[in-house]
């Protein structure tokens, strides 16, 4: 399931490519402040205020040494030194402001679904699909697929609204194991999804979710 936050290099961190822009590690930093802010969806059940202050420090430590031309090369150095970094990213760095969160992202022409709110959490109330669902010990990512296409939700919007990237959605889903994002970014994009689409109890979906990766072998 990828690393332990903790032991993530600050590109990975961030989700940037090592030879991100400035305007990149800008854009990718304030996403995750938003991401990660008190009344943020990801704040309210996986992270306590004292693991969402400590994920926000090492962020912003994160990006003060990647945003700094100094500060950057040094760290750089620290990573070719231990073999983690290729030497010939530096030629890489200066290149087009292209967002990489928005590289994955899908255009579509409806954007964001039409219902609001209430008429989402009435089609949830009348799904027989989710009902059969809650009864399960496990949940799986295309359990939760086959739910958001009964209720006509689409990825773009759940993208848009929660300002996580696509392909990470995709992989949660698809149950792409090794593609998922670290445990501490898994467990609060999952309770975004599922808050998004108006799936209660969400505490309860996220641990069987979770459950069903450790009973893969996988430590959340």
């Amino acid at each position: 399931m990828g690393k332990d936050f903790i032991s993530l290099n600050y590109y990975e961190m961030l989700d940037i490519k090592p030879d991100a822009s400035p305007f990149e590690i800008r854009h990718a930093y304030n996403t995750m402040l938003q991401m990660y802010r008190t009344e943020s969806l990801i704040s309210y059940s996986f992270f306590t205020p004292e693991e969402r202050a400590e994920i926000l420090s090492i962020l912003e430590k994160a990006y003060l040494t990647l945003i700094n031309d100094e500060k950057r090369q040094a760290y750089d150095d620290e990573l070719i030194h231990l073999g983690i970094l290729d030497a010939a990213v530096r030629e890489r760095q200066v290149k087009k402001p292209i967002s990489i969160f928005d590289i994955n992202r899908e255009q579509s022409a409806s954007g964001l679904i039409k219902n609001g709110e209430p008429e989402l959490k009435a089609k949830v109330a009348e799904s027989k699909l989710f009902g059969e669902l809650l009864s399960r010990p496990e949940i799986s990512g295309s359990d939760l697929r086959a739910v958001r296409n009964e209720l006509a939700v689409t990825l773009e919007h759940i993208s848009q609204k929660t300002k996580i990237r696509i392909d990470n959605l995709r992989s949660i889903e698809e149950d792409k194991i090794d593609a998922l994002p670290a445990a501490v970014f898994l467990k609060g994009f999952l309770k975004a999804y599922l808050k998004c689409l108006c799936l209660e109890p969400a505490d309860d979906i996220c641990i069987r979710y979770m459950n069903r990766l450790v009973r893969s072998g996988e430590k959340p």
